[in-house]
């Protein structure tokens, strides 16, 4: 280990500031070099925060998804199995076959048809909660809606949603480097209950299709049971973790940089430029992870077979290379090339989808609400190092003194 890293690892790890801030770490990082070999996280391996290194890493299929838990494992069998079908963690033709099936749903014409929709789900959350002096956003919109949105398109039904909020957590944890003993024993926990619920919906639909996506689903033969169990399984954490964070982090940047907030007001063409800046400065996806399938030369390193790579697409996004004062918020800014859906073939399936709901939610509430206040500034985010996730985000609809 160099001097250097010996002096930022303890504050990595102890500090409780780095769970509130952890650019400051990143950018000590990419001092030492934007590709660093290392043990940081717990976890040994290459460590990149170039923005440029990112991108080849990204697109070069030497580099393969690896999956959460290794094959060997036999302590958390079932939860091992289901993420080994998943989408995310396929690799080449089986990648290809899986995404080109489920990628029907998520087109931008198909998303883009959705917007009225979310409109009136929104709306009709904030009916709710308008009578309200302090809201907390995480869960009382930002959940809900990302949840109904994503029910609908697969099918779920309104009156279960409500229970997929823990499910989501619980198995986010157990891919996080975070992750503990008891952490993966919740997370087998969590798979098998879903594994119960989602067989019996698919089988309602076998028998009473809908205009849903597992009807779509079940009607072809392309998908076994186990990737259909897997897929419907991360299209509700995906469907979730992703876009919760994505709308929370995004009103609280806005809330924290008043001056952004009232140009979105007086110009609400900004919002998709401003939805791009919430995903570059406070990415939802805060690390990627591959493994190296044939020796590789980068930036004069050479990467070993069977050596793994942490993108901290939080650090890249705040590159300096790329980004003109990357740590300014900056919702007109424009070129903004940020990888918080990554890039190449893993590409976000349900990138436009989020971003669709953020534009949407957003704009609702700002237009509803024109007195937003934070009621603390305080906040707090989940000790997780691969999701930028807010505990919660407690505001008043209406002017009150800050507490």
């Amino acid at each position: 280990m160099t001097p250097e890293l010996e002096m930022i690892k303890p504050s990595m790890r102890t500090h409780a500031n780095f769970w509130q801030n952890p650019y400051s770490f990143y950018e000590k990082l990419r001092a030492i070099a934007p590709v660093y070999k290392g043990t940081i996280l717990k976890q040994s391996g290459w460590y990149v925060t170039g923005h440029e290194e990112a991108t080849i890493i990204l697109s070069d299929s030497k580099f393969q998804n690896r999956i959460p838990l290794p094959l060997t494992s036999t302590k958390y069998e079932v939860l091992k199995n289901i993420q080994h079908h998943m989408l995310l963690f396929q690799n080449q033709t089986d990648h290809r076959r899986i995404r080109t099936l489920v990628s029907q749903a998520f087109t931008l014409k198909q998303v883009e048809s959705l917007r009225p929709s979310i409109r009136a789900i929104a709306d009709e959350l904030l009916d709710q909660l308008e009578t309200k002096k302090q809201v907390d956003i995480v869960s009382e919109f930002s959940f809900p809606l990302a949840s109904l949105v994503i029910a609908n398109i697969l099918g779920v039904p309104k009156e279960d949603r409500y229970q997929f909020r823990e499910w989501t957590a619980s198995l986010i944890e157990t891919i996080d480097f975070t992750r503990s003993r008891k952490t993966l024993i919740n997370g087998g926990a969590t798979v098998i209950k879903l594994m119960t619920y989602f067989r019996s919906l698919i089988e309602k639909r076998k028998n009473e299709p809908k205009d849903d996506l597992i009807s779509t689903f079940v009607q072809g033969d392309s998908l076994t049971e186990e990737e259909l169990l897997a897929t419907c399984i991360l299209l509700i954490i995906a469907g979730h973790e992703t876009t919760v964070n994505l709308i929370s982090n995004g009103l609280y940047c806005l809330m924290n940089h008043p001056s952004q907030l009232t140009a979105l007001r007086k110009n609400p063409a900004l919002i998709e430029s401003a939805v791009e800046e919430c995903l570059r400065f406070e990415s939802p996806t805060q690390l990627t992870a591959r493994i190296v399938s044939k020796d590789y030369q980068l930036n004069g390193n050479t990467m070993k077979k069977g050596e793994q790579v942490y993108i901290l697409l939080g650090a890249v996004n705040r590159d300096p290379k790329i980004f003109t004062k990357p740590h300014l918020f900056d919702i007109t800014r424009k070129p903004n090339p940020h990888l918080a859906f990554g890039y190449g073939s893993h590409f976000c399936l349900g990138s436009s989808l989020a971003r669709i709901e953020a534009q949407v939610a957003l704009l609702t509430l700002v237009e509803r609400f024109p007195e937003l206040q934070l009621v603390q500034t305080d906040i707090s985010y989940r000790k997780l190092f691969g999701f930028r996730s807010l505990v919660k985000l407690p505001v008043n609809i209406t002017r009150e003194r800050l507490g």
